[in-house]
């Protein structure tokens, strides 16, 4: 009795014994009833969720780099500079030293991967997972972001809104991206001559942007019309629809 709520379960207890299982109930919820602090609970599920994070990244990572590394354009740039720094002349070896074909087309296949992580800057999904990232290090640095974001704004204001300033490049992609609805990853792993486009089109403005944003699904349109699949699937939503059921005769 010295915890407040079984206190109260007693004295319902001496004032209505006649609701015996109602009193078996609470007895046995209480003292069966799992005694963990919630804050620990949280922290370990978020741990938890940290490292599978981590470990899936670092695995989507390492299939970019298996995948460049069997693309011709990227295979032989990175064989070029291997053999610029000697690396590959290395496993040409003679005598006791001599190594099996497969062993030396294993070493090169890990040179060359290391060429490409490290030539190669590999953004968007895919790029390579750094520690800050996951979710752990990202609520701890929440504050951080959130006074980092704050004075942003503030200098965006000031120098945009209040002086009248120009936009630089870095704004003007950044307005770009906003109107796009696209993440800061998704943007990145777009090829620069698109950017390129972007800019020379001025379609940090509005009124390009919209003009874009039309073109864009005039070609999807057309792309759409003539693409076979879509027109087998809108023959088969005119003549069937969703849902429909027939009736024929075998």
């Amino acid at each position: 009795l010295q915890d407040e709520e079984t206190r109260k379960d007693y004295d319902y207890m001496l004032d209505h014994p006649e609701e015996y299982y109602r009193h078996y109930y609470h007895y046995y919820s209480r003292r069966l009833a799992p005694k963990v602090d919630v804050r620990i609970v949280i922290l370990v599920t978020v741990c938890a969720i940290s490292v599978f994070q981590f470990f899936s990244w670092w695995s989507s990572y390492n299939e970019a780099i298996n995948y460049l590394a069997t693309v011709p354009k990227y295979r032989i740039q990175a064989a070029e500079i291997a053999r610029q720094q000697g690396l590959l002349n290395r496993t040409k070896e003679k005598g006791k030293n001599r190594r099996s074909k497969e062993e030396i087309r294993e070493e090169e296949e890990e040179i060359i991967k290391d060429i490409i992580k490290n030539k190669i800057d590999i953004k968007g999904g895919y790029q390579k997972p750094k520690i800050h990232d996951i979710l752990l290090f990202q609520i701890l640095l929440a504050p951080f972001y959130l006074c980092k974001y704050v004075a942003w704004y503030c200098w965006w204001i000031y120098c945009f809104t209040i002086k009248g300033q120009e936009y630089g490049v870095e704004e003007k992609l950044y307005i770009i991206r906003r109107y796009m609805k696209m993440s800061q990853s998704q943007f990145d792993s777009l090829e620069d001559h698109q950017k390129e486009t972007f800019l020379e089109r001025q379609l940090w403005i509005r009124e390009n942007y919209e003009v874009y944003k039309r073109e864009q699904e005039e070609e999807l349109k057309k792309k759409m019309a003539m693409d076979p699949r879509w027109k087998r699937y809108r023959r088969w939503m005119k003549n069937e629809g969703p849902g429909r059921l027939t009736f024929i005769d075998d």
